[in-house]
């Protein structure tokens, strides 16, 4: 069965964005990517809300096009038009290649998409990963903390949500700082 795995950058005070959607302080670097790709590899699907995916929908389909991009951006970016991708949204009717966009989290929808054949589903974004959790539907946590305190922005885990018992299963430190907190959810 696949799993469904919430991989996602967030700041040591919890934030996933700053204020205005800013991410600039996201310290991805080639050390970093390269690890994120090995672990795209055996991964099956990107699930997606409607704004993660549009802000990657706009940088990935041709990062590797540029004359200076990085084996990792170059890698990644042929990941990215591959990789099929669900989309969840009310106002996109429809998305790019490989996508298919899907109105609600169902959570009958995602245990049918568990039970296809192929590697896990990477989950992204702050308002889907919260609707995945009021279903539990996260199998995993892979949370990049990078060392910087915003003190305002899009908190990640929002108040007022249940409590969850998790069990660490890897940790590692990037040399940029940022250190990678891997988590299971105890079922």
């Amino acid at each position: 069965m696949r799993r469904v795995v919430a991989q996602m950058g967030v700041s040591l005070d919890g934030y996933f964005e700053g204020p205005d959607g800013d991410i600039s302080w996201h310290r991805v670097d080639e050390e970093m990517l390269t690890h994120i790709n090995q672990q795209l590899a055996s991964m099956s699907a990107f699930l997606f809300g409607r704004v993660t995916y549009e802000q990657m929908e706009a940088f990935w389909p041709t990062a590797d096009q540029q004359p200076d991009s990085a084996p990792s951006t170059v890698e990644f970016a042929g990941i990215w038009r591959t990789m099929p991708k669900v989309v969840y949204s009310r106002t996109l009717a429809t998305a790019g290649d490989n996508a298919t966009v899907l109105p609600d989290v169902v959570p009958d929808e995602v245990r049918a998409l568990q039970a296809l054949p192929g590697g896990d589903m990477v989950l992204g974004g702050a308002a889907l990963g919260a609707a995945f959790r009021r279903h539990d539907l996260i199998d995993e946590y892979r949370l990049y903390v990078n060392p910087v305190l915003l003190g305002r922005g899009h908190l990640l885990f929002g108040p007022g949500e249940t409590p969850t018992d998790l069990r660490l299963v890897e940790t590692r430190t990037f040399g940029n700082g940022v250190v990678l907190l891997r988590h299971e959810r105890s079922r």
